[in-house]
């Protein structure tokens, strides 16, 4: 007898050998049995999952004359001409070449004829969707008021290539791809039974190669079995199939992770050397690194398709990766799946894709950088891993981006303030610069900039004459725990008050840039201290309005804790000219309900103004 491929030999023959597909088996077990037969079925899903197969196992349950309950018996004359493709009343039509109107015509004209010997006469009309417009219209009548003795079994890869009028007749029914698990189950009931020597992770291999396809899969694994002489070896069918193993996709992660385009040029220069399949290694890398997604999700590593060892060790590598990191990463690498499926240099598209996933800059949750704790410089496009703080041979770490709220602010069309300049900048040096790299001559220093006050050392405590009466925080002065758990928990005085700024300008810019002008910002004893230019009524008139306070306050406790307050002084000098504030004419008495309007307030938060007149008069 002649040599019979797997994929035909072990063919499903009846309902419960069909693999991966329970939901469709019940269907029709449960209409076969309670005789609520429709005219016409519509089976859609990808390749080699069993569409046609069940497509005769249906249409030999349904004339069976043996059958005991859904299962046909497969030992009577019906179901051994069904299986042999010889019945005269199950018709198997090619689509693909049977497409023209004239032979759907035809085919519709004999079906009204009733069975030659069975119950039924079905039809099952194959990739129904390369029909031609026309042999559909010629279709439409007898699918929609068939004979009683007729069932029609459509089966198509592309259900959206059928049309609505067609799929409004029929009950259709989706074939899901087989999960890999249940792959290699069944394939390893094939090597059971075909004496095929097969380790687990071998069939792993050849179950996620298969992508899903019940023929495809056993199909490799009948090529491997040939290779092998009926010995299926890890490193062939990993050879063979174009795959690299998962300890290289582990090293390659890693390398990508870490920022290390040296290693990844490596790795990529090493698969073109080999003659991997750019397209093949590729396809894998995006499905490592989906398990390597699930695992930074708190994924269960029993749970992905990997072996045991492989799993646990690709948890331990994400375990300090964010979950965020890896969902950019997979974005960019898809977003390179086109070019590398698609060039003709596929080797240097793949290493291109890859040295662009090394570039990755790593990502920080927003809230992390509200609450002044962001972690430290990470990847290539922050100076290396770790770069957050010294190095451990004394070098100074990496300056970071300045801070909104210490930048200089000048009026549009002012010429620049060198001084000013020079002190924004000394204002955003990170707080772990060493002493060295600070200004220490701050006489030059000038006094309307609260960023460079802010780093200056505490003045001792006394009270100013000029403050105004119901401008602090709270009339109780903090106790001295209070301030010995301030003095305790607390960083630099300046990184305090640089890092509330940056707070306060992230939550509202108007503000921020009216306390950048103050004359000195410096937290002591508990207190956060405002001095405002004696020439400077802007700051008062913002402070003094209730949403800027209820921002001020909330960053405030944010950073010296729930217990701290504030007050607001004027000082001595006035503002340096760096800037003409515009002459203010007396504002509208507060009780006029335009000026306690929320839009008008807004508007003065947004542009810094005041009202200059309210016009009663409307028109007629």
């Amino acid at each position: 007898m002649a040599y019979q491929v797997l994929a035909r030999k072990w063919r499903p023959q009846d309902f419960s050998a069909v693999v991966g597909q329970q939901s469709v088996v019940t269907a029709l077990r449960n209409a076969v049995v309670e005789n609520r037969i429709a005219q016409a079925y519509l089976f859609s899903g990808i390749r080699g999952v069993g569409k046609t197969s069940v497509a005769r196992i249906f249409a030999k349950a349904l004339n069976c004359p043996e059958r005991d309950g859904a299962d046909p018996c497969n030992r009577c004359g019906a179901c051994e001409e069904i299986t042999r493709g010889a019945d005269l009343d199950v018709i198997e039509v090619d689509a693909a070449t049977y497409s023209k109107v004239e032979q759907v015509r035809e085919l519709a004209e004999s079906l009204r004829y009733g069975p030659a010997r069975d119950r039924y006469k079905v039809v099952v009309i194959d990739e129904i969707h390369r029909l031609s417009r026309q042999a559909f219209d010629a279709l439409l009548k007898i699918v929609e008021e068939p004979p009683p003795h007729l069932v029609f079994v459509f089966a198509t890869t592309e259900v959206e290539a059928v049309p609505a009028t067609i799929l409004s007749r029929c009950q259709e029914f989706r074939f899901r791809r087989v999960p890999t698990a249940t792959l290699s189950e069944h394939l390893r009931r094939i090597c059971d039974g075909e004496q095929i020597t097969a380790s687990d992770a071998a069939l792993r291999l050849v179950s996620r190669a298969g992508e899903g396809s019940v023929r495809d899969a056993v199909a490799l694994l009948d090529q491997l079995a040939t290779f092998g002489s009926g010995t299926v070896a890890d490193e062939q069918a990993s050879r063979i199939l174009g795959g690299v193993g998962a300890a290289f996709h582990l090293g390659l992660l890693r390398a990508i992770l870490a920022g290390d385009s040296g290693t990844v040029a490596g790795a990529a220069r090493q698969l073109d050397g080999e003659g991997r399949d750019p397209r093949h290694v590729y396809a894998e890398l995006l499905a490592y690194c989906r398990d390597a997604l699930h695992l930074a999700l708190g994924g269960d590593p029993a749970t992905i398709d990997l072996p045991g060892d492989e799993a646990v060790a690709l948890a331990e590598l994400v375990a300090d990766q964010r979950y965020e990191t890896l969902l950019r990463l997979i974005h960019m690498l898809l977003s390179g799946e086109q070019a590398v499926r698609r060039s003709e240099q596929g080797a240097l598209a793949l290493e291109i894709a890859l040295l662009r996933a090394a570039e990755l800059p790593k990502l920080t949750r927003v809230e992390e950088l509200l609450g002044g704790g962001g972690p430290a410089s990470e990847g290539p496009a922050s100076g290396g891993p770790g770069g957050g703080g010294p190095s451990g041979d004394g070098e100074p770490a990496p300056k970071r981006r300045r801070p909104p709220a210490a930048r200089s602010r000048s009026a549009p069309g002012a010429d620049p303030d060198p001084a000013a300049a020079r002190q924004a900048a000394a204002a955003s040096e990170p707080a772990n610069d060493p002493p060295e790299d600070r200004p220490k001559d701050r006489s030059k220093d000038p006094p309307n900039k609260a960023a460079s006050r802010a780093a200056a050392p505490p003045d001792p405590p006394a009270s100013a004459p000029n403050e105004p009466a119901g401008e602090a925080g709270s009339a109780e002065l903090p106790s001295a725990a209070d301030r010995a758990a301030a003095d305790a928990g607390a960083e630099d005085n300046g990184d305090q008050v640089r890092r509330f700024l940056d707070q306060v300008s992230l939550r509202r810019q108007p503000l921020a840039a009216h306390l950048a002008d103050a004359e000195e910002v410096r937290f002591e004893d508990g207190r956060l201290k405002i001095v405002a230019p004696a020439d400077d009524d802007w700051l008062p008139k913002a402070l003094a309005r209730e949403n800027n306070r209820a921002v001020l306050e909330e960053c405030l406790h944010a950073v010296w804790g729930e217990r701290a307050d504030w007050r607001l002084a004027t000082g001595s000098a006035a503002r340096a000219p760096r800037r003409q504030a515009p002459t203010e004419p007396a504002a509208a008495p507060p009780s006029h309900p335009a000026a306690e309007h929320p839009a008008v307030q807004a508007a003065l938060d947004i542009f810094g103004g005041t009202i200059e007149t309210i016009d009663n008069k409307t028109e007629g």
